[in-house]
Formats: structure tokens, sequence, C-alpha cells
């Protein structure tokens, strides 16, 4: 397998890659930074194998340039960056890595959750810039409960029923909404109109596809709860980010957790980033060492078979 070429898009650590670098030519872009579309344009030529990302589009104009490209394997669970029916068409097998994160983006949510309605980020913001002058108040910092409360999960795949899992531990009442109704799992099914009046918490946890991407918009965040909170951790593009800057500036909803963005990184100067009830994290759904490192194992294992 040696003479067969594999690029890689992004920099993993040389242990996560197995025996990868040995059975092929491995060429990595070695920054931190995305690999510049010239850089992938032109090693791609060569290529047997493709190693990408989230970051990187792998549209018509890659694929053309790809002459010898036989499988991508992709280090996600999602692949809406990939053109997955162009890659078809051409016989090129495409892998991705679902499952492995389920855990640690349901754990991010719950994280999410707990730290904008319990004001966590701005009291930790408060002590830090020297703010905190009394003791103790019976109204200083009130948030809002999450045991007991209503949960309206959107997308019961992998990660949705997850966070139901975890929702079950705080004694939640559980709605969902998804493209059908799931009868093992252990929630109430739940049309959009009564699903969203009837939550304290909205957890985003849907693919980005025609039918979701920019699904919450103005209309969407009227109809929910003024008091309650608006957590993202599927792709940024399922929200309407104006849309939702307006709702959080109206008081629309009481607040909005999230981890990912219609545009990618953001940075201080964003509106969101100046709201007190908007806590914000930097895509960091997965970002736990073991998943990382399992991740890795499952894109080289889906582009080794691809090779062979």
């Amino acid at each position: 397998m040696v003479s067969q070429r594999v690029v890689a898009t992004f920099h993993l650590p040389r242990e996560w890659l197995g025996a990868l670098p040995d059975l092929a030519d491995f060429v990595e872009w070695g920054s931190g930074e995305p690999a510049p579309r010239d850089w992938l344009l032109k090693e791609v030529g060569e290529a047997d194998g493709l190693l990408c990302t989230v970051t990187d589009r792998v549209d018509e104009e890659i694929l053309r340039a790809a002459r010898r490209l036989r499988v991508i394997s992709t280090y996600s669970v999602g692949y809406d960056h990939i053109d997955v029916g162009a890659a078809r068409a051409r016989g090129i097998r495409v892998g991705y890595t679902p499952d492995v994160l389920t855990d640690a983006t349901a754990d991010l949510a719950f994280a999410l959750m707990l730290a904008v309605s319990r004001r966590v980020v701005e009291g930790d913001r408060l002590i830090r810039s020297g703010g905190w002058r009394i003791p103790w108040s019976a109204t200083f910092m009130l948030g809002s409960e999450v045991h007991g409360r209503t949960i309206g999960i959107i997308g019961m795949g992998r990660i949705g029923r997850a966070i139901a899992r975890r929702a079950a531990g705080f004694d939640m009442k559980i709605l969902y909404n998804s493209r059908t109704p799931k009868p093992d799992v252990a929630a109430e099914y739940a049309p959009l109109d009564a699903l969203l009046p009837r939550s304290d918490f909205v957890v985003l946890a849907v693919d980005l596809n025609p039918s979701t991407y920019h699904m919450v918009d103005y209309g969407f965040l009227r109809r929910m709860k003024r008091s309650a909170y608006l957590v993202n951790v599927s792709r940024g593009k399922v929200i309407v980010e104006r849309d939702l800057i307006r709702a959080l500036e109206e008081g629309i909803i009481a607040g909005a957790a999230l981890d990912v963005f219609e545009d990618e990184p953001i940075g201080a100067d964003h509106p969101l980033a100046r709201m007190n009830n908007v806590v914000l994290t930097p895509h960091i759904g997965s970002a736990t060492v073991e998943t990382r490192r399992r991740m890795a194992e499952v894109a080289v294992e889906n582009l080794l078979r691809g090779l062979r």
C-alpha cells in the first residue's frame, strides 16, 4: 500500500494515526488553521485517499482535480461539507464517524443548559472583573432550575437520544420532534407548534439539510416561552442568527447557549458575545481527548478500508 497517497487537511497526533503513515505516502496540512483551498486543489490531484473535516468544502471542483481519488474519510459526524452525490458518481467511497461523539456532545448540551440557566459564565465573569460586592442576597444572580423542567429536543437521532437519557436523570419532562415518531424512545413526540410553547429548554440536535437550514427564525423563536432557553449543539446554519439576536434583544426568549454559529469563528465584536444571557463555546461538542482519539481511529480505519 506504500505506493498509495493520502492527503490530510489537518494535523492529528502521530499516535492517533496508527499505521497510516507507514502504509501510504502521507501528506498533511500541518498548521492549526484550516487548509487553504489552493493547497488542497494541488495536493489532491495525485491522492488516492483524502482525510478531511468539516472546514473543508469537498465539492465538484475538488473532485474534478482529484484524478485518482478512491475514498474520502471525514473526521466528523456530519458530511454536509461533501458533495456525496458527485463522489458517488465517480465511484468514490465516503466515510464518516457517527456515534463516536454522541456522549461528548450530549454532555456539552447539558453543560450549556446548566451554564446559561444558572448564569455560571456570567457569575465567573463578575468575579474575575472584580464586580462581586455583596457576599449573599436573596435575590442576587437568580437563575432558572433545570431539574424537573420540560425539555424539547429537536432531532431524535443518536445525540438526541443521549440528551434524553441525561434529561431523565434530571427528572425532566421530555418532549421531542423528529421526522418520524420513535416508539422506542421514552419521551413524548410533539409537533413543533406543541413542543415550543411547552418547553423550558429547546435543544437542537438535528443534521443540516434543506429542511433544517435556517429552521430557527424569528417566527420559531416567537413560539417559545419568554422564559425559555435555546441550546444548539448541531449546526450553526440551523439558526438565522440575526433573528436570534433580535429575539434576545426584545426579550422574546430568556437566553441561548450555542456551540456552533452561522459563520465560524466569531469574535468579541459579535453581537452575541456582548450579551450576558448568552453562553458561547467554540464548536467543542466532541472536544474530549477520548472522543477525538476514537474519531481518529474510525476515520483512519474508514480510509484504509476504502483504499483496500
